[in-house]
């Protein structure tokens, strides 16, 4: 973490008086300190002089749009954004993670909820700044990033070179999710990053070599419409 250490510190960027209420007592209850910000200006100068762990950011803001503003965050620094909207779009959720959000969050929303995705994204934010995991069990499934190599209860899978491809940068992600476009153009490059239909073969693929059972599957996830994420180990 990037803030003091014990408490993780939340930059809230949102003009809505109702929701900064909601938030404050929310955060402030389960261990966290907040800062707000009402504009995305206002926001992008809290983030650059009080070094938050995490951004909370709403889209609709009075001068510049949330994308804008992750765009702007994303040249200079890898805080996890999680963004809360209204907007609830498929199309909306994948322009804001393809912009660098961490997360989206669609209002309304609870608590848990809310928390729930905070700790994912500075877990994730953990593993970035410090020694990333290269190995990692989630279930019965072994995944060794350093040695290239996937168990699956002690008995070695064997994964084509794009199943493993797939599977490596979803697993360099753990629980965030990974829109169509960015994982595309990650593991077939830029050209391919309209080919949904290749993601949804080799992900098929994956699944009946790695799931109990493909068709309810519980550690490679669907994030319907978006992309795809694999479950936290």
């Amino acid at each position: 973490m990037t803030g003091s250490g014990a408490v993780p510190l939340v930059l809230v960027i949102e003009d809505e008086p109702q929701m900064l209420k909601f938030l404050r007592p929310a955060l402030e209850g389960h261990g966290y300190r907040m800062i707000e910000a009402r504009t995305g200006r206002d926001g992008l100068t809290e983030a650059a002089t009080r070094s938050p762990d995490v951004v909370l950011l709403d889209l609709g803001l009075p001068d510049l749009d949330g994308l804008a503003v992750t765009a702007r965050l994303r040249e200079w620094t890898q805080t996890p954004i999680v963004v809360i909207s209204a907007r609830g779009r498929d199309e909306d959720k994948v322009a804001a993670l393809d912009a660098g959000a961490d997360d989206y969050v669609t209002k309304p929303f609870s608590v848990p909820e809310l928390l729930a995705r905070l700790r994912v994204a500075l877990r994730h934010a953990a593993r970035v700044d410090g020694v990333e995991a290269a190995r990692f069990t989630i279930g019965d499934l072994d995944i060794d990033l350093e040695k290239r190599r996937v168990l699956r209860a002690g008995e070695p899978v064997r994964l084509t070179p794009i199943e493993y491809r797939l599977l490596a940068e979803l697993a360099r992600h753990p629980g965030k999710v990974l829109t169509h476009s960015h994982l595309l153009k990650q593991v077939w490059g830029p050209a391919s990053a309209q080919q949904s239909h290749y993601l949804r073969v080799y992900m098929a693929q994956l699944r009946r070599k790695l799931e109990e059972d493909p068709a309810r599957p519980r550690i490679l996830l669907t994030e319907l419409g978006v992309g795809y994420r694999l479950r936290e180990p």
